[in-house]
């Protein structure tokens, strides 16, 4: 019974079956997400409210468009109790961790793309609980990160384990974890549109898609956003000014913003990269690297509080203008230290929501001294907030595209997509060598998941008249011929497969070395037989114009090592022998002419 991925054909819906099927799917992975969208940020607002406000009396700025679960307490503000509450969520955080799923530490963003590429898109059944927890009492404990890598691991971990349990194939295991990165994704930052294409882009490191998962993952978002919604409200994350693209000279000042963050971007990726190596070199159990890393976070916390939890407020704040221009500076640098020192000691938090509100202050920034210098050019330094913000991200995370609609999502505005658009991809050309998640690979070409593809895609752009030089000449064998005269000329040669030719000299017939064996073991019937009687009329042939992924198949058919190619105009016109090793050949010379031709820019790029 003919089956695809170890399933019989006839049980694989098609049609509108299997877009039925996939319907249901999605949604159902959509109102997962979703649902783990609101307890977890129902987790995280209550650890605000019970860690960072009643304990250290610590009450940060909230995005104008996020629900108040909670009503503030009255307690005084303590920075020794912030000094030590961090290290104490560290504490919890890891060894909450340790103890039950240790594949739930990190930022999350880079477990997820890992397990896409790398890991059969098999994600612990442990991870969406432990990550929750976890996440939620690292950040709310005063740890500076973000709710997105979580929660598109948390996302990603859902999806693979509805993928597991419906017995899917590695393939659709990969469709249904996007869906669910860009669920938890889309859901918790109101973005569905920007979750669905990130959940596309965020894998690879050059500007590349994963466009079979864009369909599944934005039914998926939809549905977690309208679920998400349905409980917190509509708004957008962040409210921001009516702000307007109407000088065409103001690019000039956001060219060189691209330039000033996509030189932070390099040294915020550096920096974590840096520090998170070092705890990882630490003798320390990974259970305490987290405690480490949040007392240092509220080191610099007790000095600048501001630098602590999530920080969307200030980003907000940053748009809007009311922040001074020493708090703005102190924000940008002291979040990549807190941030690297959360998540680079291997705690729970997200990299991307650090990086929107150091990407906020440093647009506000380098707006607020255009405008200073540029009064007449530059009219509303908070524009430049909004667009450094996702300059920033673009940079550091290798996601221009989806980040534009991120930014313009989160602040209910698309007036300033160009601008957006000139920011990101300048800062993500400047920075392309760099990025947060090293799991990213650079192109699809370059991924485990779709290695076997690539081979049928490579063989398939290659046609048998591209190797003629391959094809071996062989000397047909006259139909007539009697078997002992054929002896003579087998014991001279070392060829294997033998085409006989009729009286004409065309291909009538094949016959291999296995086909002469009966014969030679049975000397009393030689002297009776001739090559006719052994040769196979039923001949698989291929032809110039064939691509190699074809003949490569036929090869497969009755596992046969070489196939006579004949003309394109006459099935009986032989060219000669064209075996199964050199067509493997050409294919791994053709994947290392690929390899050494991108190579070659990137070792000219280096300094010497």
């Amino acid at each position: 019974m003919e089956q695809r991925d170890g399933v019989p054909q006839h049980l694989i819906p098609t049609g509108w079956g299997r877009a039925g099927r996939w319907a249901c799917y999605t949604a159902a992975i959509g109102l997962a997400a979703g649902a783990a969208a609101i307890v977890f940020f129902f987790l995280c607002q209550a650890g605000m409210r019970f860690l960072l406000d009643a304990l250290a009396g610590f009450r940060p700025p909230a995005a104008t468009g996020e629900a108040v679960l909670f009503s503030a307490g009255d307690g005084e503000f303590s920075r020794w109790v912030l000094l030590f509450l961090p290290a104490a969520g560290g504490l919890a955080s890891g060894l909450l961790v340790e103890r039950f799923c240790r594949e739930a530490a990190g930022g999350g963003n880079d477990a997820a793309i890992r397990a896409y590429h790398e890991s059969d898109a098999r994600i612990p059944a442990c991870v969406p609980l432990v990550k929750t927890v976890a996440t939620a009492i690292l950040i709310s404990s005063g740890g500076s990160g973000g709710r997105e890598g979580p929660i598109a691991h948390i996302g990603a971990g859902l999806g693979s384990l509805l993928a597991v349990r419906l017995g899917l194939t590695p393939r659709e295991r990969r469709i249904l974890m996007a869906a669910g990165i860009a669920a938890g994704i889309g859901s918790i930052f109101r973005a569905p549109l920007a979750g669905a294409l990130f959940a596309a882009e965020f894998l690879y490191r050059e500007p590349e898609f994963e466009f079979e998962v864009m369909i599944p993952a934005g039914l998926a978002s939809i549905v977690a956003y309208c679920l998400f919604c349905s409980v917190y409200g509509w708004d957008p994350l962040l409210a921001a000014p009516p702000f307007f693209f109407r000088n065409p000279l103001e690019l000039g000042p956001y060219f060189l913003l691209a330039l000033f963050v996509a030189g932070a971007a390099v040294v915020f990726i550096r920096g974590y990269h840096g520090i998170a190596s070092g705890f990882r070199r630490l003798a320390l159990s990974p259970a305490f690297k987290p405690a480490l890393g949040g007392l240092l976070t509220g080191l610099i916390g007790f000095y600048l509080p501001h630098t602590l939890s999530f920080g969307y407020g200030y980003a907000e704040q940053a748009i809007a203008g009311d922040l001074p221009l020493s708090l703005l500076i102190t924000l940008a640098v002291g979040k990549m230290l807190t941030t690297s020192f959360s998540v680079g000691s291997g705690g729970s938090g997200g990299l991307f929501g650090p990086s929107l509100v150091i990407g906020a202050a440093l647009g506000r920034i380098a707006g607020s001294l255009f405008q200073a210098l540029l009064p007449g050019v530059v009219s509303s330094p908070g524009a430049f907030a909004l667009v450094g913000m996702a300059g920033f991200v673009a940079a550091v995370a290798n996601t221009p595209i989806s980040i534009m609609l991120f930014v313009s999502e989160m602040t209910g505005s698309y007036r300033l997509l160009i601008p957006c658009l000139l920011v990101c991809s300048v800062a993500y050309l400047a920075t392309r060598r760099h990025s947060l998640f090293p799991a990213q690979v650079r192109r699809r070409l370059d991924s485990p998941a779709h290695a076997g593809e690539l081979f049928v895609d490579v063989l398939q752009r290659m046609r048998v008249r591209d190797i003629l030089d391959r094809v071996r000449q062989v000397e047909m064998i006259p139909e007539g011929m009697r078997f002992v005269d054929f002896k003579a000329l087998f014991a001279q040669g070392r060829q294997h497969y033998f085409p006989v030719c009729d009286g004409e000299g065309k291909l009538s017939g094949i016959f291999s070395v296995n086909d002469v064996r009966a014969v030679l073991f049975a000397p009393e019937v030689e002297p009776l037989v001739v090559v006719k009687d052994i040769a196979n009329a039923q001949i698989i042939t291929t032809t110039p114009s064939e691509d190699l992924s074809t003949v490569l198949r036929k090869f497969t058919i009755k596992n046969i090592d070489s196939l006579p190619v004949v003309a394109d105009d006459d099935p009986r016109s032989l060219i000669g022998m064209l075996s199964r090793r050199d067509v493997i050949d050409c294919y791994n010379r053709k994947v290392q002419e690929w390899k050494t031709a991108r190579r070659a820019p990137e070792e000219g790029k280096r300094p010497t």
